[in-house]
């Protein structure tokens, strides 16, 4: 993975037909998703239950872009060595979910992945200020963590710090809840550049038709690049 901060648009499987995840993931890529973007939840830190390292396993088969596994999981530590023989390039672990980040972010870094942190909506930027030297993504939630669909919550403010903060380091910003054409110029203009969406990338289209997941995809992107070139 090289690094720039060029807008990547990583829809999210979690929008996708669970019946057909491996077509999905060829016909988002074909389409025109940068990264493909795997939430995985626990239904103990956040309210609902997803994919274990076997179903990440299956997808890395169809991933030719870059796998960004999110885990809404606590405890995070156990668990990942597996996500990473999974075959995940990002493991992205939350702030909140354990009392030592730190070791957590050295530990997925030491497993051969990319270390993202995520961040609540109501998790303050500056509580990762002692975290960026170890990170390579910092995840801003845009929504409360464990279902799709929901409402954005502007955290145009929080993208601003971290913009600020991070400063030179190759690190990006992504946002993910609620993202759409309306939503990826407020984050992309604060400086944000990794773009999560799920319902706004898959409405209307489908494996046999998906044709619309490319013009979702195109949309989100042109409203987000608009905004950085005003």
């Amino acid at each position: 993975m090289t690094f720039d901060r060029s807008i990547r648009i990583a829809p999210s499987i979690l929008s996708a037909d669970f019946a057909d995840f491996g077509r999905e993931i060829r016909a988002i890529e074909a389409q025109g998703a940068d990264w493909v973007h795997v939430d995985v939840m626990d239904g103990h830190f956040v309210p609902n239950l997803t994919f274990g390292p076997p179903a990440v396993k299956a997808f890395r088969k169809h991933v030719s872009t870059v796998m960004d596994v999110h885990l809404m999981i606590a405890p995070v530590d156990p668990y990942i060595d597996a996500y990473a023989e999974a075959g995940a390039d990002i493991l992205t672990a939350h702030l909140e979910a354990g009392p030592h980040i730190h070791r957590t972010l050295q530990a997925i870094r030491g497993a051969g992945m990319k270390a993202g942190v995520a961040l609540n909506p109501g998790t303050p930027a500056e509580s990762v200020a002692h975290l960026l030297d170890l990170a390579d993504l910092v995840c801003v939630m845009t929504v409360n963590p464990g279902f799709g669909g929901q409402k954005f919550l502007d955290m145009t403010g929080k993208v601003r710090a971290l913009r600020r903060m991070i400063g030179d380091r190759p690190i990006h910003i992504e946002i993910d809840g609620g993202v759409d054409p309306v939503t990826a110029p407020l984050v992309a203009a604060a400086g944000a550049d990794v773009l999560v969406a799920g319902s706004a990338v898959f409405r209307g289209g489908s494996v046999d038709n998906p044709a619309p997941y490319g013009d979702n995809i195109r949309a989100i992107r042109a409203a987000a690049e608009g905004a950085r070139a005003d």
